[in-house]
């Protein structure tokens, strides 16, 4: 086995906690955007046919892998919701409302910053990342003090494919001189990080602290500060 020079890391539920739910938090401002355009939808209304098209589009990415921006998802949900085409400014106000009011979800982790800091020393650093918001994934790196840390960013919103299409995992091996075989990916999740990495011969360290897949012991990760000594043995 070639020694490690390389790790690739997620973003969201490796590097920060977050939720999944686009419902769970509270979403009354993005309601305000909503009504003030002309909706006639009660709150709950709108967190219901908002989930039903934020699924349509997971369900067509997860098929084609073709990732989707969160503009593309706003514009199509106000031109339901609003029998038609939405303006430039309502798409960018309740993008960036909606965001905000989401962003409530995302938990910074303690530890993380001097982790990737120490990691850097000795290892070349990138993210691979699936998300609808390059900006909103660049605005967290800053402000956590760890962006100089990536030689690369790739977000699946920019190169155009998600996890675990083989191509974005290749394309940041290449952006970082990178080989497979002597890099390591870091994730949470089982299909997008561990099943994507494999699939083009690379290991995948897989933060699975409650056991539920099937991987390797030598490949499980109950914390993400665990990395460290998973390198240490190799």
């Amino acid at each position: 086995m070639s020694p490690v020079t390389h790790l690739l890391f997620d973003f969201f539920g490796t590097l920060v906690e977050y939720s999944e739910s686009r419902i769970e938090r509270g979403y009354e401002r993005s309601h305000e955007v909503l009504v003030s355009s002309g909706a006639k939808l009660s709150y709950r209304e709108f967190l219901e046919r908002w989930s039903v098209v934020c699924r349509e589009f997971d369900l067509q990415a997860e098929t084609s892998q073709d990732e989707y921006s969160m503009d593309q998802v706003v514009t199509g949900f106000l031109s339901r919701v609003l029998a038609s085409q939405p303006s430039a400014a309502l798409v960018d106000g309740f993008r960036d409302t909606y965001l905000q009011e989401w962003n409530k979800g995302v938990k910074y982790i303690e530890g993380v910053a001097e982790l990737l800091a120490e990691l850097t020393q000795g290892y070349t650093l990138a993210l691979v990342t699936n998300t609808n918001s390059a900006e909103f994934v660049q605005s967290h790196l800053q402000t956590m003090g760890i962006k100089d840390y990536f030689s690369v960013v790739v977000t699946s919103v920019e190169y155009g494919k998600r996890k675990p299409h083989a191509s974005i995992f290749e394309y940041a091996l290449k952006a970082t001189g990178g080989q497979k075989q002597s890099a390591v990916h870091v994730g949470d999740s089982f299909a997008a990080d561990y099943l994507g990495a494999r699939g083009i011969g690379m290991r995948c360290l897989l933060i699975d602290p409650l056991v539920k897949h099937d991987v390797p012991v030598a490949d499980r990760l109950a914390h993400i500060l665990d990395v460290r000594q998973i390198l240490l043995a190799g």
